[in-house]
Parts: C-alpha cells; sequence; structure tokens
C-alpha cells in the first residue's frame, strides 16, 4: 500500500517525529511511505489544513496514495477538509481503540490526527500504537464481528451519498480557486512523489498544466 503523509503549517516543526514513527510501523508491513510535507517550518511551500484536504483528494483519487496519514492542531480541520473531497473517507484518530475501531467498522481512506492537542510525554509511542491499529489489520472485517455484514452495507450506502453530493475529483481541481490549488501542491517533492505514482493521467496532466 502506498501510504502518504501530509503535515499543515502549525504542526510542520513534528514532522520527523510523525514521519519516523509512522515508517516504522508502515514500512515493515511493506507499505511504502512518501512525505508530502510539510518538512519545517521554514518550507517556503506552506499548508493550511483545507490544502491538506485538497492534496488528499489528489493522491486518492489519482490513485497516487492508497491510504493517507494527515492531521493539524486538533485533526478537526483537516479531517473535515479532507471529508469534503470525493472519495475520501477520513477519520479522527486521538487513540489506538479509535484507530481500531475506523479500520475495522468504516475502512477508511485516510486519518487525522492532533499533532498539538494531547502531544504529550511519549506521543510517538501513541503515534505507533495508533499506525499499527490501521495497518497490522484487515480493512473492514467489523467490530464486533457479527455486525461485520451490516457495516458493510452502510459503508456501501456512505460511498453511493457521496458519489451523488460531490463532483469528480478532476471537476474540483479545474474549479476550486487556482492558487489554492499551486498552494497545495507546490511541496518541494510533490512532483517526485506524485508523478511517480499517479495512475490518472487527466489529473496528472492539468497539474502539470497549472504547475508549468
Amino acid at each position: 500500500m502506498k501510504v502518504a503523509l501530509i503535515i499543515e503549517n502549525s504542526q510542520a516543526a513534528k514532522n520527523d517525529i510523525i514521519h519516523d514513527a509512522l515508517k516504522a510501523v508502515a514500512e515493515p508491513l511493506g507499505h511504502q511511505v512518501s512525505n508530502y510535507g510539510m518538512y519545517s517550518t521554514e518550507d517556503v511551500a506552506s499548508l493550511t489544513y483545507v490544502m491538506n484536504g485538497l492534496l488528499a483528494g489528489i493522491l486518492l483519487n489519482s490513485k497516487a496514495a492508497d491510504f493517507v496519514v494527515t492531521g493539524c492542531g486538533t485533526g478537526m480541520g483537516s479531517m473535515l477538509a479532507c471529508n469534503a473531497m470525493p472519495g475520501v473517507f477520513c477519520g479522527l484518530v486521538v487513540d489506538p481503540i479509535d484507530a481500531f475501531l475506523f479500520n475495522q467498522i468504516n475502512d477508511g481512506n485516510a486519518m487525522s490526527m492532533p499533532y498539538a492537542k494531547g502531544f504529550g510525554w511519549a506521543a510517538e509511542l501513541n503515534l505507533q500504537d495508533c499506525y499499527r491499529k490501521i495497518f497490522e489489520n484487515e480493512g473492514g472485517a467489523g467490530y464486533p464481528k457479527e455486525r461485520a455484514h451490516f457495516m458493510a452495507a452502510n459503508r456501501s450506502i456512505l460511498k453511493d451519498v457521496k458519489a451523488a453530493s460531490c463532483r469528480d475529483m478532476l471537476t474540483v481541481i479545474k474549479t476550486v480557486d487556482q492558487d489554492l490549488l499551486k498552494a497545495a501542491v507546490a511541496g518541494e517533492h510533490f512532483a517526485e512523489y506524485f508523478y511517480a505514482n499517479c495512475q490518472d493521467d487527466e489529473i496528472a496532466a492539468y497539474l502539470r498544466g497549472v504547475t508549468g
């Protein structure tokens, strides 16, 4: 699985801690981690939580990533921005129980975490435990198991509702504020990671045109 990490500007100083914790769990399980930044508070390309959502939508809908790990101060803003995008199902994960239940019940493709609120001593251990509950378990297996069938049915219904209520991602990136779009994809390593993994030629072509 291709896992993308996205951090917004207020928490950019913690990128190394978060990235190291994610790699420590995901890579031994065979997953590929791409760090889309921000990498430090000094980055020229600055991501807001709104841009986090837009970038997550681009990565997931183009299949440049299979799962997005993101967050902000409380995790709420990035979660809301992600869920505004077509095809993105993002859960707010604070602790390992959240991660386990989100994985088993909702089987989403993105998680948002608080990287300021409650981020104290041994925070990296909580990060690793949360990532482990996401990446070690089969998504959508159900909890409790006897309700797995109903949960799968509800996930399918939710996908249909979201498809009916959202535009496709190509339309989104064509109609969203273009300065916002350029800022969302202006990261130092965006082109390096994205174009090597993108499976949607139309999205890739449009972004190349926008960024020059």
